[in-house]
């Protein structure tokens, strides 16, 4: 059976909307299994996929269907141009996680001045995606990043990712900053996507993120600001005289987030930021 890649693209999309599924799901497999970019693939639409891709292709967008994300089927998930490996042991980055460290680079420009060495860490990295893109994009500035993981498994993801990316990173295991404290590690840089989710918000997610993300990446307790507030316990400890500390939160927790902040530096500035959709998903908190 010859089908073309308009007709695969077609089929996938039908079949993902009636079982409720993302429809775009389609278009970023078939380019995966093809190795085209975006444009390569619609200016293609006539040809044909060979048998097996077509086949590999329906198997994986049953998957789809059946609740497992497309970025463990591929096994990768694009972030800030870059492409990480992902699996059930991560979270899979996200569009406003890249936000977080643009307004993040953007702000360490300010503060910090060129010329000097910076010590930045990245907590609960998951996949890495924070510490590596940080180190990576941080050109104009000797900067020493950290990345700490509660979870072995996930640190496994993210060394693999700093070594093919090519980003030099220390990890540490250990539950949030407790590994720097141990160490008597001062730092000029904070940035984190802690578990920011309230339990009570799992009825109503799709079973595609809850039964297949760690649920250690996910839930933040009954109101979702338990992580927060240990971590208002433990900067203090850890951070320099000069320091930008940036949190990913969930919409409608910048304010809360921003004023915990607050309490915990008082000589310190705080603001929530508002990502591309008009949502308060960042807080950022600096001393100079």
């Amino acid at each position: 059976m010859n089908v073309t890649v308009f007709e695969a693209l077609k089929w996938a999309s039908s079949f993902l909307i009636e079982r409720k599924r993302d429809e775009n799901a389609g278009e970023i497999y078939l380019r995966h299994l093809l190795g085209v970019s975006r444009s390569q693939l619609f200016a293609e639409q006539r040809m044909t996929v060979p048998q097996g891709t077509w086949e590999e292709f329906q198997e994986g967008i049953r998957q789809h269907a059946s609740g497992v994300p497309i970025q463990h089927i591929i096994g990768i998930e694009e972030f800030y141009g870059r492409e990480f490996k992902v699996n059930e042991h991560v979270l899979i980055p996200r569009p406003e996680t890249e936000e977080l460290i643009y307004y993040g680079l953007e702000r360490m420009k300010r503060l910090f001045p060129r010329g000097g060495s910076l010590r930045a860490a990245d907590i609960g990295t998951g996949s890495g995606a924070i510490a590596v893109t940080l180190k990576l994009e941080c050109t104009d500035q000797e900067l020493e990043v950290m990345a700490v993981d509660i979870s072995e498994e996930a640190l496994a993801v993210a060394q693999d990712n700093s070594r093919r990316l090519g980003a030099e990173i220390d990890f540490y295991q250990g539950d949030l900053l407790q590994p720097l404290v141990d160490k008597g590690v001062k730092i000029d840089i904070m940035l984190s996507n802690p578990p920011y989710i309230p339990l009570g918000d799992r009825e109503t997610m799709s079973e595609v993120v809850v039964d297949h993300e760690p649920q250690l990446a996910l839930f933040g307790g009954e109101d979702g600001y338990d992580l927060y507030r240990r971590f208002m316990e433990e900067l203090p400890l850890v951070m320099n005289d000069t320091f930008l500390i940036g949190f990913e939160v969930g919409a409608g927790q910048g304010e809360t987030v921003r004023d915990m902040l607050r309490s915990a530096f008082h000589d310190a500035e705080a603001e929530v930021v508002f990502d591309i959709n008009g949502k308060d998903r960042m807080v950022f908190c600096w001393r100079e």
